[in-house]
């Protein structure tokens, strides 16, 4: 599922292959009533890769050059993107998908003790412990960030962190009652609610690399002055709003100086719009918290028991490469061919983290494979089913993925730019040992793997050719 081939030009590369298969698991489903044995039927299968607990980072720049996997039958063109990946995800004391490890710890990232604010009980690992145990840091809150890189769905890709707690209720998205747009029209919104949403200040900025369209241009000086004034319609135009359709984003010079600003389509380029996915909310099984997707029925369903009670909004703050300086003054830069796409701050996301790169099949995402929750072909009748289902096997195709950092001894105080996945920091590996059962199974146990060799020589970071062709060099060593 994870070979290695070297195409006609003698470029070798890591393909990730996805196939339409029939399989089904036993598993135990501790948010049944009570909880029980089931077996789950899946109609696909693909390959997760991931460093957890074997190589992580603080800070840095991510590159990574790869080819989304396609219908090979399909007239459309394929997706070559160059700073791309599956996901950058959390610290080490999450083992995606394992559920056990992931209750109470994924996606947070607040390292806070105020109990008027959130409730210290929902999050495992609290800054309002004073003993954590484990090795931990006394008075430390942990978690688990989220940093997509790409999802992609079909037509559309997201990129976004993922945290928790989430915004207050009050700034519950899904109260904002029949707006085409968040915030607008501005002075309806300001009055009905008294405040403005939670995210503000987000940074986005065009993809410059599509062709241009006039009509999409945008001149600073004339949206300004309606945001200024304030949005009347109910949504959002050339004229009256930012390309992404945030009119709470950063409006600056993107580098303090020239003409480009955040948030403004000056060249009628392609451009990051603002994600309709804003997070969804968790609990536990026997949560009757009104805002759970399916809260428990206290009159028909007795309390299971199984897993310690929680309740909290995750955000996924997203648009359509990443750098993360982790500081206090860092922020998380989405890049492509080196300009900027989209970028937001990040005050507390300076755990740990680990690569993951997978692909896979969901009914839930944009974008849902042939007959969900069945097999790819159904009836087999479809002839445009058919097609689709004939291009199985696809692949995900990796050239590289690369970590760059500055490790310079003039950096700040607060510059966590560094790799290890147990750094004294972050404490990890006696928690790890603690609930390994947490993080394994009987197919799937945890195992000391070799690599971790670096760079020695510039021939380290060039992809071999054979005896016929030359050499590929996609990079050259600095010491």
């Amino acid at each position: 599922m994870t070979p290695t081939k070297c195409d006609d030009d003698g470029t070798c590369c890591f393909f990730i292959k996805t196939v339409d298969e029939v399989n089904s698991s036993h598993v135990y489903n501790m948010y049944t009533h009570l909880p029980s044995f089931t077996d789950v039927n899946f109609f696909y299968r693909g390959t997760m890769v991931k460093s957890w607990n074997k190589f992580c980072y603080q800070g840095g720049m991510l590159e990574v050059r790869a080819q989304l996997p396609r219908a090979t039958s399909c007239n459309r063109q394929q997706q070559i993107l160059s700073d791309v990946a599956r996901n950058l995800d959390a610290w080490e004391p999450r083992a995606s998908y394992f559920s056990a490890s992931m209750n109470r710890i994924w996606p947070y990232s607040y390292d806070e003790c105020d109990a008027d604010v959130f409730n210290p009980s929902f999050q495992r690992i609290s800054a309002c412990d004073d003993n954590p145990g484990y090795g931990l840091n006394p008075n430390q809150g942990r978690g688990a960030p989220e940093i997509d890189v790409l999802d992609g769905g079909g037509l559309a890709i997201s990129s976004s962190p993922q945290i928790a707690p989430g915004i207050p209720d009050d700034y519950d998205f899904s109260l904002w009652i029949r707006a085409n747009f968040i915030d607008v029209p501005t002075a309806y919104y300001g009055k009905e609610r008294g405040h403005k949403s939670w995210y503000q200040g987000l940074r986005y900025a065009a993809n410059n690399y599509c062709k241009q369209n006039a009509e999409e241009k945008q001149d600073y000086a004339t949206f300004a002055a309606s945001v200024k004034a304030g949005i009347t319609e109910n949504t959002c135009a050339v004229d009256t709003c930012p390309a992404s359709g945030d009119v709470n984003a950063e409006l600056s010079l993107i580098v303090g100086k020239g003409k480009d600003h955040w948030g403004i389509n000056s060249n009628g380029t392609c451009y990051p719009l603002i994600n309709s996915y804003m997070g969804s909310y968790l609990c536990d099984p026997d949560n009757m918290f009104s805002k759970c997707a399916s809260p428990r029925n206290e009159s028909t369903t007795p309390k299971s028991n199984a897993i310690s009670a929680f309740n909290y909004q995750i955000d996924a703050i997203s648009s359509k490469l990443a750098y993360i300086s982790a500081r206090k003054n860092g922020y998380v830069r989405w890049m492509l061919h080196g300009e900027p796409l989209f970028e937001v701050t990040t005050d507390s996301i300076v755990n740990p983290l680990y690569v993951i790169f997978n692909v896979s099949l969901s009914s839930s995402w944009c974008a849902t494979p042939p007959n969900p929750g069945k097999e790819c072909r159904g009836d087999g009748k479809d002839p445009v089913t058919n097609v689709i289902c004939d291009s199985f096997p696809m692949y995900m195709k990796i050239d590289h993925i690369r970590l760059y950092q500055d490790l310079a001894t003039d950096l700040e105080a607060d510059n966590y730019m560094q790799v290890g996945c147990d750094p004294a920091s972050h404490p990890t590996q006696e928690w790890i040992e603690a609930h390994i059962d947490e993080y394994e199974d009987n197919d799937n146990k945890w195992e000391e793997v070799a690599g971790k060799a670096f760079c020695e020589t510039s021939d380290d970071c060039t992809i071999g050719g054979t005896l016929s062709r030359t050499a590929l060099k996609t990079g050259k060593l600095f010491k």
